[in-house]
Formats: structure tokens, C-alpha cells, sequence
């Protein structure tokens, strides 16, 4: 059973000592005096004796269990308490001769440190553990993880793991039955044979419906909103809407539902049924929730297609309009020159007009040229009635399988949603004479009065029915409409956390983020922040020079700054360092890493099988090179040898976004280990940035963006550190704003990097990023387009704040509303700690809080508070070239990395052919690996390359080191044919593990 989850080499690994690091031989092998003293009674222990029951003594608060042979310890271990035990450290050669020295040693150590070992009560206490465990987690690897934790904090002795991992077998088993039994109630014969129909080919659609169901569309068109109006209805008939899964962890649905997904029908039926009615019933009742959230956003995306249709329509109608109204224009000239012409008597104007000076023709003909005056919206909503019709297909049918709620400022909205629900379902034509208007925008009232007064009750149900669509999508973007049931379009207080829940969370998050829970206090902080800020931008605009003055108007000039060149020493230190550096395939370098971090050991079966064949990790590298270069699976196959179907049920079972997220953590975490990443930077500083890359075939996140993509693309929005390493990649629509997505991956951040500030460009600033970023204790700092032109904000009065600044003062055009923020202070805390702790996720709310419109109090206070923050830091950025230089650097290390991700996904034109939405983000995910893969290797054998020239006797400063980038491709092949061959790879290292070096000047 063992040999399942661990193969022989890894069971004999965990009765072995790890690699120790640093902080754990300090932190466990210090002996105290109590324990030098037990270590040495003055009974005649000897010296070999001494060593190793100090060594076991410290070894089992370090692993929860000792090792059979303590000789094996890592020398650094022996060496450190030989030290304090004044003894010599080959003592340990000699210990324990005998079994019975070490297991009575052992049984000292564990009695002096309140240790036991682990009995039948004890193993009862674990499986309870495992079990609630194991209903979260399936991972037996993870699972095995969490034992041994949970047996050192109750200082039980872990057992072999052989045991251990039997009872991880034991509970995962358990698990199954406990997940059963929890949703048995549900299990009736009716509910079981419709569970087994889903597994069933349907005629009509060719597939069974289990797939229809996890088929998701590839298009915003009406045919597609209609066909997931379909399964929402289906699934309604079915009651899936109405399943309560709460019972389970959000784990365990989450595995059963991934479960589901990956299984083919002939899989699952072969299951027995106390496996496959919850994996079942769990894939009903999330599809519940997604295709209701897939029917909104796909309303949502039509609508807006055609809204977008329509303003082009009208740009290029009045682009037309101007053309021709050119000739009236210049008869309008002449006109106003006649009339003003005081030399001109009023008799003689008359005949000036109609005779020689303009004459009856040109007058006529302007007539006759003369068109009606364009509505307040230049003609938009009547641009957008050219699609009525095709908006009716779809419109009705959402409007009657979803349902919408709101606070009160969607009162009317609401009411007018519900009417036309009922005129859609009667047939209806003329809408009712009590339909409310007031939630139509004052731009488009106008066509609602003109077509009243006209009498033209067909014109007025189109205009008012555009009203409602269009309101109804705003209302859900900015949540003042939500749908009940839906998750990404839920009631915006679901999205925090409940006063109940916050008031025992408020002093904790207040002490993590550095805030004050009081209003006035934080407020005057914060104001005393802003006048100091202030007075450093007086400082530098009183001087009246430099790149940052007053014009002799008042207006803000901010010159550009010099760009900043690496200096020449940089530049001719990089060029020596690519001659030593070896050439290596990208496979070659892949395999390396894998030997030195252990990468590829993160990529589990999604059912979380653990047996793993000798070829996976040839297989897995062939994936990842197929998805980061943008081969392709089938090409792959071709240029490695793997046949198509291996590589296809190696992808759909270990790639997958979470297991390249572990993958991805795991290269980080060494390339945050190595000497030369902390001359790059600290790993506090980070970035963000959005790029594009070009599509191929229909996808619901392509947009045809005209300046980028000949026809349609998506974006990927990627974290990058000032270390050079990227921790977050997001596949985004490339029309949205990406600074909804700016604090995702930073909240998200699961590596050991204390990421404190980030710098974005213009894309990613929002005011209500600023007052976040600011609440959650961290700093936002872009690099502004247009900065002299922004609003600045003062906390008092005008001519006060003029007085105390004369020349930066007059800037501050608006005065904050400090009592709005002072009043909703403690739910700006609570929204910002329901980030924090996770209860939320950022793109979600800063979106919605982004669209809220004036009359949502707490969006308004966060954007006043990010109005505060917003002056605080222009005036910082503007008063310091020094940081405005680092802001640019670390955007620039983000578009090395752009350039780097440009190279690695060289196939096909670099086109993102993955439809859906997950596998764009597996291959984003791919991308971002091989990405950090290169700059891993590249920096580990810069760090080498420089060694060698230090032994030699090369002075080389961290200061011209630091100018140098990993994001460097020149020594690596991305191309020729992939064989991954990882024996014959690992065999070519030299005995240090490493390649070696080039002499320069050389080719090989």
C-alpha cells in the first residue's frame, strides 16, 4: 500500500535526515544548560555517547522522530553540537554500535522532552485528524505533510512512514464513506437515475450531458446565451439549484467537481456508486452556479458588443455629418463677418445676403442641406436601435430564467425589469403608462420624450427597453443589481465580512496592516503625511528650476526624465558573462532545475493518486515545453518522440492552474536562495503589467483590439519582482481595466517574498486602488501618464492651504470630504480586511467599487480616501527623481520579462489557440514557469560565472552587478527537435552538479 503514495527511494528519504537550512540548525540544535546537563550527568557518558543523544535529543524536536542511523546527520548538525559539547565531531562514527544504546537514548530524549510514542489512544487522536483532513484534502502527499505536523505538535513520536501513510490510505478512505453518508439524503432512486442519465449520450445533442454541461462557450452571440439559458434550465428542472452541498468542505467540492469534469462518462460509470453519486451531484450543483454566472456575463458581453457597435456607427456618422456640414459652415462665416461689420448699414445687409456678397443659391442650397439636431447622446441610442431585433432574441430569455435584486438606488430599475419581463411573457407591445423612467440617464431622455410627444408607442418600447438592457448591465458592473444565487454577480455585502464577523478580527487586522482603528486619529496621520509631503514639493517648486517647475501661467511642467542607460562596465560585464555561460537547450535546463528544486515532484494527479511511473517526468516536460512554446501537444509529439496520447492524459491529469502555481513556488523559492538574486533586489518591491497576444478561433475572452491584434486577442497580466521572478500571471479581457486586477496576485502571494510596495503603469491606477493599497498597509506607486494633470486634494481650506504653499497650493484645486471618510472608516477597515483575510476576491470588488456611481456611501469614501492617497504620493513622486528612477526600473525589469516571454512562445506566431478560459490560463501558467526557469538557471550560472572572476582575482561590485539582467535567452536553445532524455541530461552535469563553464572566446 506504501509503495502507492512513495516510491522505495522517497520511503527511504523520510526515514533519513533532510537538507537543513539555516534558521532550523540554529533554531534546534542550541543547547540550553538543562540541556547540556542531561546530556553529560557526570555519570562517565563518553564522548561518542554525548554526541549522539544530543544529536537524537535535537533531532526530535526538529523532525518528530530520530533516525535509525544518526551518523547520517548533516555534518553542519554534528559539527555545531560538538561545539558546545567541547567533543570532536567524528565521535559520531562510533555511536551506537549497539541498537539498544540508540533505542534507549532515544527513549530518554523523548521523556526529558515530554514526548510519547504512539499508541492506540494516539493513533485513535491521528485518524480523527486525518479524517477531517482528508475531507478537505485528497493528497495523500499533502495529507502525509499534515500527519507529521499534527504528531509533533501533540510531541508523538511519528512512527515509520510506512505506517503513517496507511492510515492516510485509512482516512482517505473514510473520507469517501463520510462524503456518501453526508449527502445520502439526497440519493433517492429519482435522484440516482437522473445522476446516471447525465452519463448517458443524448441524440440530440451527440455528447452526453455531463459534457454538455462542462462545454462552455467560445462566443458572446444571442445563439450562445440561448444555448446556456438551456442548461440553466435544465439544471433548474433537476433541482440543482436547490442542492445543498454546504455539508462538504469547499475542498472536497472542489475535488469531487474536478473530479467530474476530467472522468470521462465510461469512467464514472464503472465507479460504484458510492463514488459516483456525490462526484455526481457535486458537478449538478456547481454547474448550477456557474452557468448562471456564465448566462450574466454573457448578457452582459452582448449587450456591450453591440453597445460598442453602435458608438462606432455614430463616430463615423458624425464624422459624415462634419464632412458635409462644411459648406454651411463656411456660409456661416460670411454671414458673421456681414452682421459684425459695423461699417456695414443694418438697411443694406439684406441685400449683401441675398445678392452679390452670398447670393439666393448658396442659400438655398444650405436649406435644403440642413439636417435635425442630434440628441444630447449625438445620436447613440438611436445607433443602438439598429439592433433591436437582434437583441430580442436573447434578451427575453435571459430576463426570465434569471432573477435580480438591489439596494434602494435600483429601486426603479428593478421595477422597470420586472415590467418588461411581463410585457415579454404577454405579448404586450405598448408599455405601461406607470413605467418608471427616473433610472434613465439624462442623455437619453430625450428619445423617450420625442417619441411620447410623437405619439409613437413603437418608438418609445424600443428606447425604454434599451434603457432597462443597459441600465440592468451597469447596475450588475457596479452591484448596485445583483442576481441571488450567482457567485461572481452576488449581493456586494456577501463579498465582506459581517459586522459580527469583523468586530473579534478588527485589532488583529488593524495590527498586521500598521492602521489606527481610530477615525480621527488615522485621519490626522494622514494629514500630517499630506502636509509633509506638500512642503517637500514646495521646496522644489519654489526653487523655480528643474524638472519639475511652474510655467510662468501657474501650470504644473514635469519634464521627462533622462532615460536611464546601464552603465558602460554593466554592459561590458554582461557581454563576458554570456561567453562563459554554457549553451543549453531549454529541455537540458528544465531537467537541471528539476534535479536542484524538485519542481516537477508538484505536479499530483488530479484524482490524487500518487503512483508515478518512471517516463512522468519526461512526460511532464514535454506538456510544459508544448504549452510554453506554443507547439501544441500534437507538434510536440512529432518533434519528442511521445506519442499524442500520453502527452494528452499527461496534461489532463497533472497540468492544471494549481499544481503549476506549486510548480511555479517552488522555482521561485530557489531562485530567492541564491547569492546573486539579493543584488538584484530586496523582493519588496514589485510590479504589474498587462500583454498581449494575438488569437486564433472564437473565445469568450478575445476582443478585437485594432491597435494591437490584426483580429482578436487577450491579455496576460503578470507580478513580476524586483528580484526578476513573476509570481502571479491572470489571462484578462484585453479591453478591461487592468487595475481591477492589480491586488489579486500581491493578496494572493503564496511565496516567502514580503512584498510591500508595487509600482504599476497608468493602466493599473484607480482611486480606489489607492485607498486600498493604502489600508491593506501597503504602498501603490505607478508611474502616471499625464501626472501635472490630475486633481490634487486638500484637507482644508483654499486660501489656508495657498497661504501655507504658495506655489504647489493653488495645485490642490478640491478639498477632501474628510467627515464621509471619517464616517465610513470603520467599513473602509472592514472591506479592506475582508480582502486581507481572504474572505473576498480584489478583481471582484475593486470592479464593482470602481462602478459605483456616487450614490454608494462607501465607494464614495474609499475614492475620497484614495484621493488623499493619490496627492500624498504625487507629491512624494514629484518632489524625488531618485524614485521616480526606481519606479521606472522595476516597470522596465516587467517588460524584459515581456520581451523573454516573446522568445519562449515563438510557435504558430505566438497565437493563443486554447478557447476556453482554463486552458488559456494553464498556458499562461505554462509560459510563466519556463519563464522563471530561465531566469533561475540564467542567474544561478551568472552567480557562478562570477565567482570564478572573483577567485581570479576580479573586483566585481554588486553595484554594477545589479544593472545586469537574468532575463537573458542568448546561451539557451527555445528550438530544433526536443528530446527529453533526463538520464543522458543529468549525466552531462560535471561532479559539482553543475555545467561547466566556457572559457572565453570560445564556441563550446
Amino acid at each position: 500500500m506504501a509503495t502507492r503514495v512513495f516510491a522505495d527511494e522517497e520511503l527511504e528519504r523520510l526515514r533519513g535526515f533532510p537538507e537543513i537550512s539555516r534558521e532550523e540548525l540554529f533554531r534546534y540544535f542550541t543547547l540550553t544548560p538543562a540541556d547540556l546537563a542531561f546530556v553529560d550527568p557526570g555519570r562517565g557518558r563518553g564522548p561518542a555517547d554525548r554526541l549522539g543523544l544530543a544529536v537524537a535529543l535535537c533531532t526530535l524536536g526538529w523532525l518528530g522522530f530520530v533516525p535509525d542511523r544518526l551518523a547520517t546527520a548533516p555534518p553542519v548538525v554534528v559539527a555545531r553540537l560538538a561545539e558546545q559539547l567541547r567533543v570532536d565531531p567524528v565521535e559520531i562514527g562510533s555511536y551506537g554500535r549497539r541498537a539498544k544504546t540508540r533505542t534507549e537514548h532515544v527513549r530518554l530524549a523523548a521523556q526529558y522532552l515530554g514526548w510519547r510514542p504512539a499508541g492506540a489512544l494516539e493513533f485513535k487522536e491521528l485518524d480523527e485528524f486525518l479524517l477531517a483532513r482528508a475531507m478537505e484534502h485528497d493528497s495523500p502527499t499533502l495529507l502525509f505533510r499534515l500527519a507529521c505536523e499534527y504528531l509533533i505538535s501533540a510531541r508523538v513520536i511519528r512512527p515509520g512512514p510506512v505506517t503513517v501513510v496507511e492510515r492516510v490510505a485509512h482516512a482517505r478512505h473514510q473520507a469517501q464513506a463520510e462524503t456518501y453518508d453526508r449527502l445520502a439524503h439526497e440519493f433517492t432512486p429519482e435522484r440516482c437515475a437522473e445522476l446516471d442519465a447525465l452519463l448517458i449520450v443524448d441524440p440530440s445533442l451527440g455528447m452526453s450531458r455531463l459534457r454538455w454541461l462542462s462545454t462552455g462557450p467560445v462566443e458572446a452571440s444571442a445563439t450562445a446565451v440561448k444555448a446556456e439559458v438551456d442548461k440553466l434550465g435544465f439544471l433548474r428542472n433537476l433541482g440543482a439549484d436547490t442542492v445543498e452541498m454546504s455539508v462538504l468542505p469547499a475542498e472536497r467540492r472542489r475535488f469531487l467537481a474536478t473530479m467530474g469534469r476530467r472522468l470521462t462518462p465510461q469512467a464514472l460509470e464503472r465507479r460504484d456508486p458510492q463514488r459516483r453519486y456525490p462526484i455526481l451531484l457535486t458537478v449538478l450543483a456547481q454547474s448550477a452556479t456557474d452557468v448562471l454566472d456564465e448566462v450574466v456575463a454573457l448578457f452582459d458581453q452582448a449587450i456591450s458588443a453591440k453597445f460598442s457597435t453602435a458608438e462606432r456607427r455614430m463616430r463615423d456618422e458624425l464624422a459624415e455629418r462634419g464632412k458635409s456640414g462644411e459648406n454651411r459652415q463656411a456660409l456661416l462665416d460670411e454671414l458673421l463677418e456681414i452682421i459684425n461689420d459695423p461699417q456695414i448699414p443694418d438697411e443694406q445687409v439684406g441685400g449683401l445676403v441675398r445678392g452679390d456678397r452670398i447670393g439666393w443659391e448658396r442659400l438655398r442650397a444650405a436649406v435644403a442641406q440642413s439636417k435635425p439636431r442630434l440628441p444630447r447622446d449625438h445620436g447613440h441610442l438611436a445607433a443602438l436601435d439598429g439592433s433591436y431585433s437582434y437583441l430580442r432574441q436573447f434578451t427575453p430569455a435571459v430576463l426570465s430564467v434569471v432573477r435580480f435584486a438591489g439596494g434602494t438606488a435600483a429601486t426603479e430599475l428593478l421595477i422597470a425589469v420586472d415590467m418588461l419581463r411581463e410585457l415579454n411573457a404577454t405579448g404586450r407591445r405598448k408599455v405601461f403608462d406607470d413605467a418608471p423612467a427616473g433610472f434613465v440617464p439624462t442623455k437619453w431622455r430625450g428619445y423617450l420624450d420625442e417619441a411620447r410627444k410623437s405619439g409613437s408607442s413603437t418608438a418609445y418600447r424600443h428606447y425604454w427597453e434599451l434603457c432597462v438592457l443597459l441600465g440592468l448591465r451597469d447596475g450588475l458592473r457596479s452591484g448596485d443589481v445583483y442576481v441571488p444565487g450567482s457567485r461572481r454577480y452576488a449581493d456586494p455585502a456577501a463579498y465582506m465580512l459581517t459586522p459580527a464577523q469583523w468586530e473579534p478580527q478588527r485589532t488583529e487586522f488593524c495590527r498586521l496592516v500598521g492602521k489606527s482603528a481610530d477615525p480621527a486619529h488615522a485621519l490626522a496621520t494622514a494629514s500630517d503625511e499630506l502636509h509633509e509631503a506638500v512642503a517637500e514639493l514646495e521646496t522644489v517648486l519654489a526653487e523655480g528650476v528643474g524638472p519639475v517647475r511652474l510655467d510662468e501661467d501657474g501650470d504644473l511642467v514635469i519634464s521627462p526624465l533622462t532615460a536611464e542607460e546601464a552603465p558602460e562596465e554593466a554592459k561590458a560585464l554582461k557581454a563576458e558573462l554570456t561567453e562563459m555561460l554554457p549553451f543549453a537547450p531549454i529541455v537540458s535546463l528544465l531537467i537541471e532545475l528539476d534535479k536542484r528544486t524538485g519542481y516537477l515532484d508538484c505536479f499530483t494527479h488530479a484524482t490524487g493518486k500518487q503512483a508515478r511511473t518512471p517516463e512522468l517526468k519526461r512526460n511532464l516536460i514535454a506538456v510544459l515545453l508544448a504549452y510554453s512554446t506554443n507547439l501544441g501537444l500534437t507538434r510536440m509529439a512529432e518533434a519528442s518522440g511521445i506519442s499524442y496520447d500520453i502527452l494528452a492524459w499527461t496534461s489532463e491529469w497533472y497540468v492544471r492552474e494549481e499544481t503549476l502555481r506549486a510548480a511555479n513556488l517552488a522555482l521561485i523559492g530557489y531562485h530567492q536562495r541564491l547569492p546573486l538574486t539579493a543584488v538584484f533586489g530586496a523582493g519588496t518591491l514589485s510590479s504589474s503589467d498587462g500583454q498581449r497576444f494575438p488569437t486564433r478561433g472564437k473565445s469568450v475572452t478575445a476582443r478585437a483590439l485594432s491597435r494591437y491584434f490584426a483580429n482578436e486577442g487577450l491579455s496576460t497580466y503578470t507580478h513580476v519582482t524586483d528580484q526578476h521572478a513573476t509570481y502571479g500571471t491572470k489571462v484578462i479581457v484585453a479591453t478591461r481595466r487592468e487595475a481591477h486586477y492589480v491586488l489579486d496576485e500581491i493578496l494572493g502571494n503564496a511565496t516567502d517574498l514580503p512584498i510591500t510596495e508595487h509600482a504599476t503603469d497608468t493602466h493599473g491606477v484607480t482611486l480606489v486602488n489607492f485607498g486600498l493599497f493604502d489600508l491593506l498597509g501597503l504602498q501603490l506607486s505607478p508611474r502616471i501618464r499625464d501626472l501635472g494633470r490630475i486633481t490634487l486634494y486638500r484637507p482644508g481650506a483654499r486660501t489656508e492651504t495657498e497661504a501655507r504653499f504658495p506655489h504647489a497650493g493653488p495645485l490642490m484645486t478640491r478639498k477632501l470630504n474628510l467627515d464621509l471618510i471619517a464616517e465610513h472608516y470603520d467599513d473602509l477597515l472592514r472591506l479592506a480586511g475582508s480582502l486581507k483575510f481572504g474572505h473576498a476576491t480584489a478583481s471582484l470588488l475593486v470592479g464593482k467599487l470602481s462602478a459605483s456611481g456616487r450614490q454608494n456611501a462607501l465607494a464614495a469614501a474609499l475614492k475620497e480616501y484614495g484621493a488623499m492617497r493619490r496627492t500624498i504620493y504625487a507629491a512624494k513622486y514629484l518632489s524625488d527623481p531618485d524614485y521616480r528612477r526606481k519606479i521606472s526600473r522595476q516597470l522596465n525589469k516587467g517588460e524584459s520579462l515581456h520581451a523573454l516571454r516573446w522568445d519562449l512562445l515563438y510557435a504558430h506566431e505566438g497565437m493563443i489557440r486554447a478557447r476556453h478560459l482554463e486552458g488559456q490560463t494553464e498556458q499562461a501558467w505554462c509560459l510563466t514557469l519556463a519563464t522563471n526557469a530561465v531566469i533561475a538557471w540564467t542567474t544561478e550560472y551568472y552567480g557562478l560565472a562570477v565567482e570564478q572572476m572573483r577567485r581570479s582575482g576580479r573586483r566585481i561590485d554588486d553595484d554594477v552587478l545589479a544593472h545586469i539582467s537574468p532575463a537573458h535567452s542568448e546561451n539557451i536553445n527555445f528550438f530544433g527537435a526536443i528530446e527529453v532524455d533526463i538520464d543522458a541530461e543529468l549525466a552531462q552535469l560535471g561532479p559539482t552538479g553543475y555545467r561547466p563553464l566556457r572559457v572565453r572566446d570560445t564556441l563550446f
